[in-house]
C-alpha cells in the first residue's frame, strides 16, 4: 500500500488550513482549494485508521454482497464500504477495494462513480472490483446519466423545470442554475464550494460505462433493471444502471 500520512501530520497540516481560512487576506480562490483539501483531510483520517488495523489493505472478512459508497443509504444484506461514515468500514476505495480475491457475489455501487478521478481511480476502482468479484460475479454501478440530459439540449423547459426540481431543489446553488446549461453542467462537472457535498469529475452515458469495465476484463456489461429492493428510488430518474459480468 502506499505509505500514509500519520495521523500528527494530518492534525498539524489541518491546523494550518484553519489557520489560513480564518486569514481575511486569503484569496476566494485558495480558500477554496484549502475547504477541498479539508474534505480529503476528513477521509485520509478514517482511511488512515482503517489502513493500520488492516495494513496488507485486504480484510479478514469475506462478504459476498457488497456496497460501495452508500453513504445513508444502507441495503439489507450487503455489506457498506464509504470513505465517511456510516459504512460498516471506512475506506478510500480510490486507494483499492479491501477485499480478498474472488468473494464477492453482487458489487453494488449508485452515484459514486462520477465522485472520482478518472482515468486513475475509475480505472483503478473497475479493476479493483474484477479482482474481488467471484467467477460469474456482477458488479451494478448507477450514475447520472448524461445522455440523458443532453438529449433534451437545448431546450425542454418542461424537463429542465423536473430536473431542478428532482436534483437541486434543497441546494444552495438553485439560484444560480440559470438556463439548460447550467443544468448540463451540474451533471458533467458539479462544482458547487459545499462542505457537505463533493463534485463531480466525470460524465458517463452507456457507452463510457461499457468501456471502462469491459477493459477490467469484465465479460459483458449490459443495461441493469432497477429494482428499487436495492437501489435508491429517489435515483432512478435520469440516472443509468448497468450490470457488469465477470
Amino acid at each position: 500500500m502506499t505509505e500514509q500520512l500519520s495521523a500528527p501530520s494530518l492534525d498539524f497540516l489541518a491546523e494550518q488550513i484553519a489557520a489560513l481560512l480564518a486569514e481575511p487576506s486569503t484569496s476566494h480562490g485558495l480558500a477554496r482549494t484549502l475547504r477541498a483539501a479539508v474534505k480529503e483531510i476528513e477521509i485520509s483520517r478514517y482511511h488512515y485508521t482503517s489502513s493500520r488495523a488492516w495494513p496488507n489493505g485486504r480484510i479478514d472478512a469475506a462478504p459476498e454482497k457488497v456496497q460501495i459508497g452508500g453513504g445513508a443509504h444502507r441495503i439489507d444484506g450487503f455489506y457498506n464500504i464509504d470513505a465517511v461514515p456510516p459504512a460498516d468500514l471506512l475506506w478510500d476505495i480510490r486507494e483499492g477495494i479491501p477485499l480478498q480475491d474472488s468473494t464477492v457475489r453482487v458489487m453494488f455501487s449508485e452515484h459514486f462513480l462520477e465522485h472520482i478521478d478518472y482515468p486513475r481511480s475509475v480505472k483503478h476502482y473497475a479493476r479493483e472490483a474484477h479482482r474481488a468479484l467471484a467467477p460469474g460475479g456482477r458488479l451494478v454501478t448507477g450514475v447520472p446519466d448524461a445522455a440523458f440530459v443532453l438529449r433534451h439540449y437545448p431546450g425542454n423547459p418542461a424537463l429542465s423545470e423536473e430536473m431542478v426540481e428532482r436534483w437541486y431543489a434543497k441546494r444552495d446553488c438553485l439560484g444560480d442554475i440559470n438556463t439548460f446549461l447550467d443544468l448540463i453542467n451540474y451533471v458533467f462537472r458539479d462544482q458547487d464550494d459545499d462542505p457537505t457535498y463533493s463534485p463531480h469529475l466525470w460524465a458517463y452515458d452507456l457507452e463510457k460505462l461499457t468501456q471502462v469495465f469491459a477493459e477490467a476484463g469484465f465479460e459483458s456489461v449490459e443495461p441493469w433493471a432497477f429494482d428499487p429492493t436495492i437501489a435508491n428510488p429517489k435515483r432512478r430518474w435520469g440516472s443509468i444502471y448497468v450490470i457488469a459480468m465477470k
